[in-house]
């Protein structure tokens, strides 16, 4: 194997030594030195680097170059000098933040962003106290889709979300248009987000550091509904969140605040706390024997069956292969989400056993995810215009409203969920995790499919952080291949080789975000760091292996929704309330123009 080269360089009066093809950014950092930086962005373990030097903010002096150089995008060599903190560095620095600033707005105190702002802590860095340019601003028009809102006045083009949208998540939205002073990172030809190819998926959101990229925020309606008497509010809380939300309360990454999760939402003036796990469990109960029945089918020859069929758990999925993969759309399971299922249940069965109208329910959620946001407002999740779940809060949302309310978050005693719908199976925690959807379905299809008791429900081959991989399990002589991907890169490649024909799977399980839902959107910022997505997922591994049932189909109150309400898996009823179609959104959306 060949060696890599070696290149000795001296930053501010440091001896460092690092391979070829290092930027001086990453070798000072590689011995403490902090250069700083607005456009640059590193993901662990995906190879992608954002570095368009186009900030500016990251200079640094080299000797022999006239002109200071961008650390962030300039290469090392051998014997260089650099110097990060010279007075001509410094001074550049603050004349560029000055400059950004002076086309920029001045209203902090109402940004959604202030106080996690990077462009806001660079600043404060600076010592910047008054702006000595001054003139015209760019103004752009505010943009408001169903999960997103793009206020293009706070962009300050550092092309991270561009990166993450185009290289990681090859959706294709958002890309720089225009020049000049009249550039700015859109979708094509100016269109609303809600009429392009964007699934959603909040990975933009997650990576911006202004507030030119936030979520649709529903706190303030979700306490209007709290503070209402005549309406009961529940909530939900998904998976993913309980293996993050401590961060966001100075926990270490990857530590379970389940039990204070629950006080806390107690705390706010919930009147029923449940767990979306709950609805995890249902969700294998109508995925899996969806799956057993075209699996059937298929081994009987059955050319007429769709295979493979894929989970359709994540909405942000659901978006990008309505808009970009029409021709797979028969094939994808119809069982909604647990989000989804969840309203359902709990506005049909719930409130029947309150004695309400579903009109006076409110089920707000609580999930890692931007996409869910707008998943609640399609239109086949609304009866009379009155949708099974009315507010959906992020992770994010959820810690800054307990903080609004003044709760002690750590001083909080550990609390169990809620009944009927609180109890859950260790198969529906694992949700959260990548890979988790299709061994949560493994554990029950294996013991229905094959008459026998599954004795070790870890399905190890089934996990891990590689984002295109495939297994393949025995259900007693019957060899099941299964395809597994996360981030929508990753899913495009799977998809381009299940339409070629290189790929051939009985199942696939397919992920939006980086990790699963623990790297949903709405989840604590990780800064794309994969050490804090990997100690999320062992979090909700450890979760599964400490319950006492591991298996969806073994849930008590499972088995008594059916017994009570919907009779069995895909009966005519439990089709109406928890199953869903699909749609071509080009299709669509030009019937909705025409109309």
């Amino acid at each position: 194997m060949e060696s890599k080269k070696i290149v000795s360089l001296t930053i501010d009066k440091h001896k460092v030594v690092v391979e070829k093809g290092t930027t001086i950014l990453e070798a000072a950092r590689s011995v403490g030195i902090d250069i700083p930086t607005l456009c640059h962005m590193k993901l662990d373990d995906m190879g992608i680097e954002n570095k368009p030097a186009g900030c500016r903010i990251c200079v640094v002096e080299v000797d022999g170059r006239r002109n200071l150089a961008p650390s962030c995008a300039t290469d090392v060599a051998e014997g260089m000098i650099v110097r990060t903190n010279s007075m001509r560095v410094l001074n550049a620095r603050r004349t560029v933040m000055e400059l950004l600033l002076s086309d920029h707005p001045a209203d902090c105190l109402i940004c959604p962003k202030s106080g996690n702002c990077d462009l806001q802590s660079m600043a404060h860095r600076f010592d910047v106290r008054e702006i000595r340019y001054q003139g015209e601003q760019s103004t752009y028009r505010e943009d408001f889709s169903p999960s997103i809102i793009r206020d293009m006045d706070k962009c300050i083009m550092c092309r991270r979300c561009e990166t993450m949208c185009n290289e990681v998540q090859t959706v294709g939205a958002l890309s720089g248009i225009n020049r000049g002073f009249n550039a700015v990172v859109s979708p094509a030809f100016e269109m609303d987000l809600k009429d392009s190819v964007c699934t959603y998926c909040g990975q933009c959101v997650a990576v911006c550091p202004t507030g030119a990229l936030t979520e649709v925020n529903h706190t303030n309606e979700v306490i209007r509904a709290l503070a209402d008497p005549d309406k009961t509010v529940i909530v939900q809380t998904a998976p993913a969140v309980r293996a993050a939300l401590g961060e966001e309360f100075g926990y270490e990454a990857g530590t379970l605040v389940t039990g204070q999760m629950v006080s806390a939402l107690k705390e706010l003036g919930f009147d029923y706390v449940f767990d979306t796990d709950f609805a995890a469990d249902l969700t294998i109960m109508e995925e899996g024997t969806e799956l057993l029945s075209r699996l059937e089918k298929h081994l009987k020859g059955d050319e007429s069956v769709k295979l493979p069929i894929l989970t359709s758990c994540c909405p942000a999925w659901v978006n990008f292969f309505e808009k970009q993969f029409p021709d797979l759309i028969d094939i994808p399971s119809t069982a909604r989400s647990p989000q989804q299922m969840f309203g359902s249940i709990a506005k049909t069965y719930f409130a029947d056993k309150l004695g309400i109208q579903r009109e006076k329910l409110i089920v707000v959620s609580i999930m890692p995810c931007l996409a869910k946001k707008y998943e609640r407002q399609r239109d086949e999740f609304k009866v009379k215009n009155d949708p099974d779940v009315n507010y959906v809060l992020s992770t994010r949302e959820l810690a800054n409203l307990v903080k609004r309310a003044n709760v002690e978050f750590k001083s909080l005693p550990k609390k169990d969920f809620d009944r009927p719908m609180g109890d859950s199976s260790g198969a529906a925690v694992i949700f959260g995790a990548t890979g988790g959807v299709i061994e949560a379905a493994v554990r029950t299809a294996y013991e229905l499919y094959t008459g026998k008791e599954l004795e070790k429900v870890d399905f190890k081959q089934l996990r891990g952080m590689e984002g295109f991989r495939q297994a393949t399990i025995d259900f007693d002589g019957t060899p099941i291949h299964i395809g597994i991907a996360h981030g929508l890169g990753n899913a495009r490649k799977l998809l381009e080789c299940i339409q070629t024909g290189k790929c051939v799977y009985h199942a696939i399980e397919i992920m939006s975000c980086p990790g699963g839902c623990i790297g949903g959107g709405g989840q604590p910022l990780h800064h794309g760091k994969s050490s804090i997505l990997k100690k999320r997922v062992e979090a909700i591994y450890r979760e599964d292996a400490g319950k006492p049932i591991r298996k969806s189909h073994q849930n008590p109150y499972i088995i008594k929704l059916y017994e009570e309400f919907l009779g069995e898996p895909m009966s005519e009823k439990a089709h109406h309330l928890l199953h869903t179609n699909y749609f071509d959104r080009q299709v669509k959306f030009q019937e909705e123009v025409n109309e």
